[in-house]
């Protein structure tokens, strides 16, 4: 099956499949319970049918006899002789020959004779002109063709008896089958169907024009369902067959004669039983195509605006995902989920957007990585903080202000964005968190977070040491374009501070507050352009794993006694930052290379 890449695809597979089956489904049941409704329907109307052709037949051979019983009766009050019989009987419609033969039992005869004088009497000898007693029937033989009649009869024949139950005579009526099936040849069904009259044993006596006229028995041609026909009609009276196929390519129906031994036989072809099913299903079929066509074109309809919302919602997340948050998904104007998904994409991209703006804000200061890894806890941009302890470093460029008197206010602000740049990327290399620009100086901090007190002492002081190094590379270059030096000073230190967003809800920053901060500013304002200097706090770390230039104690506003206070020349730690000492190193009070 094909991979399927859009939703009015999976709607016109998954929607159509349904409704296919049902339809299908729908068809397959209802055509077999009207074909079985069908067929019930042509078994009732068939048998009726047959039935009353039957009733019709036995009427029509009920007449002969009839007539005989009534000129028996006129016999009995008024002697016939056997031309008068026969002339009385040869009225009767559909009798086509009468013969009366004259055979006692005893060879006496009771018959008398008569004044008739017709052809019949003298074709049969002396018992043609004598009239007789009363006699009565005795049964109806079996029909066979009369070939020499030249034309399709059946014999009836009538035993004569006297008062003693002696046969007396014979009387014979050839009963045409054109009489007897004229009723019959006017019915449609027998017109247009293969009809035939058969006898027990199978023989055809008359058939319409539907049938094989070489066909002397029934089944002769082969056919199962003839065959079963005649096996069926040797048991009973009535009934209804269904030959092979599905649907049945003919069915069959037969029904007994009372008045004599013969079979009215019907089959017909299951098409013209099954035609009003057939009409339906194609009806059906049309009707069901019609429904597809509709569903097609709701799904067209409907799908059309679904599709067009979720094609702009995928073209506004590919353009989210490349970076523009300012876009929007157009409102569809409809009040469902179409509707509640454009507002919620939206106030998803709004939400993207200033989160994009925090975490630029951040990425301005810190590291990517570790931008990251603040906006991922939680809180991260909400106001307030934590009090944890931090390694905290400040840089400030000494006699800038009397510096840039001498530049003019571009060349000022470009050396100042080149020399920050410079600086920036080093505070970002050692994962520091740069909380702001002070004109010319830099304020940055290292935190402890998921870090040992040492681990971010050393960061710092390593950051301090190739820092110091970065600004004597950038003087390098300042020289070579001819512009004035920048003696650059760094002040270290170390403390429990609050670390989080500081301002308001309109304007605010990540950054710390605390007073080991305000130390940080004074202990760098204690150092000469080029020297690094850190406080005990964070000497106490490395001692004798760290060099120092100088010590010296120095009373530092806001603390009551004096601070000792160190000139950091390299730290072992620090491997390949390499350093040179203070550009003017100072020993006071005995100051060693190692301080203790």
């Amino acid at each position: 099956m094909p991979r399927l890449t859009s939703l009015r695809q999976r709607l016109y597979v998954w929607l159509l499949l349904p409704v296919a089956a049902l339809l299908i489904g729908l068809g397959v049941t209802g055509f077999y319970y009207a074909r079985s409704r069908l067929f019930e329907q042509w078994n009732t109307s068939a048998l009726f049918a047959l039935e009353r052709a039957a009733h019709t037949m036995d009427m029509l051979l009920a007449r002969p006899a009839e007539a005989v019983n009534l000129v028996n009766e006129m016999a009995a009050e008024q002697p016939l002789d056997a031309g008068q019989w026969e002339e009385l009987l040869a009225r009767t419609p559909g009798v086509a020959k009468v013969t009366l033969n004259w055979d006692p039992e005893d060879g006496s005869p009771l018959l008398m004779p008569g004044r008739g004088t017709g052809a019949a009497r003298a074709s049969r000898g002396m018992g043609r002109g004598m009239r007789f007693h009363q006699a009565r029937i005795a049964q109806v033989a079996s029909p066979r063709f009369d070939a020499g009649a030249g034309q399709d009869t059946v014999l009836m024949v009538f035993e004569l008896k006297d008062q003693a139950g002696r046969t007396q005579g014979r009387l014979e009526l050839a009963i045409l089958f054109s009489h007897l099936l004229e009723d019959l040849k006017a019915l449609e069904w027998w017109q247009s169907e293969g009809g035939c009259l058969v006898d027990e044993t199978g023989r055809i006596l008359a058939r319409t024009g539907g049938t094989d006229k070489n066909e002397i028995r029934l089944g002769d041609d082969g056919g199962e369902l003839k065959t079963r026909v005649l096996q069926a009609l040797l048991t009973k009276r009535s009934g209804t067959l269904l030959g092979k196929g599905f649907p049945a390519e003919r069915v069959a129906g037969y029904y007994r004669l009372r008045k004599a031994p013969w079979t009215l036989v019907v089959i017909a072809p299951g098409r013209k039983v099954l035609q009003p099913i057939i009409s339906f299903l194609r009806t059906y079929v049309a009707a069901g195509l019609a429904c597809v066509v509709v569903v097609l074109l709701l799904i067209r309809l409907v799908t059309g605006q679904v599709a067009s919302s979720v094609r702009a919602t995928c073209q506004a997340a590919r353009r989210v995902a490349l970076g523009d948050y300012e876009v929007k998904v157009p409102d569809p104007h409809t009040n469902d989920e179409l509707h509640r998904l454009a507002e919620s994409f939206n106030t998803m991209v709004a939400g993207l957007k200033e989160k994009e703006f925090i975490s630029d804000t951040f990425g301005r200061y810190v590291d990517p990585e570790i931008a990251r890894q603040l906006i991922s806890q939680p809180g991260a941009t909400r106001l307030g903080g934590q009090k944890r302890w931090v390694a905290v470093m400040m840089s400030d460029v000494r006699g800038f202000t009397a510096l840039c008197e001498t530049l003019s206010p571009e060349e000022t602000i470009a050396m100042v964005n080149a020399y920050l740049s410079s600086l920036i990327e080093v505070i970002q290399k050692h994962r520091g968190i740069i909380v702001d620009f002070l004109g010319d100086a830099v304020l940055a901090f290292f935190d402890s977070l998921g870090l040992t007190r040492r681990e971010a002492a050393r960061r710092a002081l390593c950051c301090a040491l190739e820092l110091r190094e970065t600004a004597d590379r950038f003087n390098q270059a300042m020289r070579g374009q001819g512009k004035p030096l920048l003696a650059t000073a760094f002040g270290l230190n170390g403390g429990e501070v609050v670390v989080g967003n500081i301002g308001s809800q309109t304007r605010a920053k990540y950054g710390i507050v605390g007073g080991p901060v305000n130390l940080t500013s004074r202990i760098q304002a204690q150092a000469e352009g080029g020297e690094i200097v850190i406080s005990r706090a964070l000497y106490d770390f490395f001692g004798r794993e760290l060099t120092v230039a100088r010590f010296f104690d120095a009373r530092l506003k806001g603390v009551e006694h004096e601070t000792r206070l160190y000139v950091v020349d390299t730290l072992e730690a620090c491997a390949g930052q390499a350093s040179s000492a203070a550009s003017k190193p100072q020993d006071t009070e005995g100051g060693s290379s190692h301080a203790a």
